[in-house]
């Protein structure tokens, strides 16, 4: 990777009317003021940068369950998927990683298998890290069956300042470990929901990179991990 490509990314094709927008914007406020202009410009780079889709390297060992989203684990509790997904009642384990708006917004299958669902529902606007998010807010869930049968649930949440989920599969799709799906705009959240008895590698307040960072091991049967923070 030369010096160029560790700055500048590639920009998801569901960003180029908003960067449009923001430069039609900027070129506007030149015209009013020198100050106004560069602030639009900054506006415009941030804008670009909201809808980078940089390349990823995802571990491809059988087993192994990504992060399905840049940002931070914000919670890990035991929670019921949606009811709309028509999964199972009994609680499971979710883990949650919230985006801010500076990070990368593009969604990554956290492990290869097959869209049996897909439900979107509408709902309200809270703070994406907020626990109350994923009953409350704009949402929309997918439930992945993977080779031995068993379904993974993985839901897009809209935040605060999120108004759009978008979702680029369809049912009976097959999706491959890292491999996107979709894209919420302007900050929001994605959860994960772990079979049962599946135990996650990660804790609160860990950093993930999206189809890279690995969240649980389906093979393995050790304890969930702690960790600490300096």
């Amino acid at each position: 990777m030369t010096m160029l490509e560790t700055f500048i990314k590639p920009m998801h094709r569901e960003g180029i009317k908003f960067v449009l927008i923001f430069a039609i914007i900027t070129a506007g406020l030149f015209l009013i003021s020198d100050w106004l202009g560069w602030g639009g410009v900054g506006l415009t780079i941030w804008c670009y940068y909201f809808f980078r889709d940089p390349k990823r390297t995802t571990p491809e060992r059988e087993g192994l369950l990504v992060s399905p989203a840049d940002g931070i684990i914000s919670l890990i509790e035991k929670a019921v998927p949606p009811e709309e997904l028509g999964m199972s009642s009994d609680a499971l384990t979710r883990v949650s990683v919230f985006m801010n708006v500076f990070n990368c917004h593009v969604n990554r299958a956290p492990i290869a298998g097959e869209v049996v669902s897909i439900a979107y529902r509408a709902g309200k606007y809270l703070n994406a890290s907020l626990d109350k998010a994923s009953v409350d807010n704009e949402r929309n869930s997918l439930a992945i069956k993977i080779a031995d049968g068993r379904q993974i649930a993985v839901v897009q949440i809209a935040g605060l300042v999120a108004r759009r989920i978008v979702c680029f599969v369809t049912r009976s799709q097959a999706l491959g470990t890292g491999e996107r799906f979709g894209l919420i705009r302007f900050g929001s959240r994605v959860d994960v929901y772990l079979p049962d008895g599946v135990q996650p590698m990660v804790s609160v307040g860990q950093s993930m990179i999206a189809g890279e960072t690995v969240i649980a091991d389906l093979t393995a049967d050790e304890p969930a991990r702690s960790a600490r923070t300096e």
